[in-house]
C-alpha cells in the first residue's frame, strides 16, 4: 500500500549500491523539506522517545473516515529529517483509516533502514511511526464522532 512517492524513494534505494550513498539521499531527503514553523516545535508535538529533537503535526484534509491524513516534521538532526521525509512519502495523502493499515517495519525494511540505523535511530523511528499512528487514529475517532 505505499504511495508513488515512497515507491519512488525505495527505486532510488535499489539503484544506490552502497550505503553511505543511501545514507546521503536520506539527508538530502530531509534538506529538501519544508521547515516547520517554530511555533509548532513545543512539547505537546514533539515525540517522545527519540535521541533527536523531533516533532510532528498532523494535518487533515476532510472529515470523516475518507478524512486525507498530512503531516509535518522537523527534527534538530539531518539524518532524522530524511527520515521523516520518508515517513511523509510513506504516509501523507492516505485516508486517517488506512495510515493503521500501513506496514511500517515491511516496508522500511525494503529500504535497508532496518539493518543500517544505529539501535538508537532504530527506536526513534519506531516512535515516529507510533506518533503517526496514534495522530491518525484520534482523528479517525473524532470525525467519526462528528462535529462538536
Amino acid at each position: 500500500m505505499a504511495s508513488s512517492a515512497f515507491e519512488d524513494i525505495a527505486e532510488t534505494f535499489a539503484f544506490l549500491d552502497d550505503w553511505e550513498d543511501r545514507y546521503r539521499h536520506v539527508i538530502e531527503l530531509g534538506r529538501a523539506m519544508a521547515p516547520l514553523d517554530a511555533a509548532f516545535r513545543v512539547p505537546a508535538t514533539r515525540v517522545e522517545g527519540c535521541a533527536s529533537q523531533v516533532w510532528l503535526v498532523a494535518r487533515i484534509d476532510g472529515h470523516g473516515p475518507g478524512a486525507r491524513f498530512d503531516f509535518q516534521g522537523e527534527s534538530d538532526a539531518m539524518i532524522v529529517r530524511g527520515l521523516i521525509a520518508i515517513l511523509h512519502a510513506l504516509y501523507a495523502g492516505l485516508s486517517v483509516a488506512e495510515v493503521a493499515r500501513v506496514d511500517a517495519t515491511a516496508e522500511l525494511a525494503r529500504l535497508g533502514l532496518d539493518q543500517h540505523l544505529s539501535a538508537q535511530r532504530s527506536n526513534g523511528l519506531r516512535a515516529m511511526v507510533e506518533r503517526i499512528r496514534k495522530l491518525a487514529a484520534a482523528t479517525a475517532a473524532k470525525t467519526a464522532a462528528g462535529p462538536a
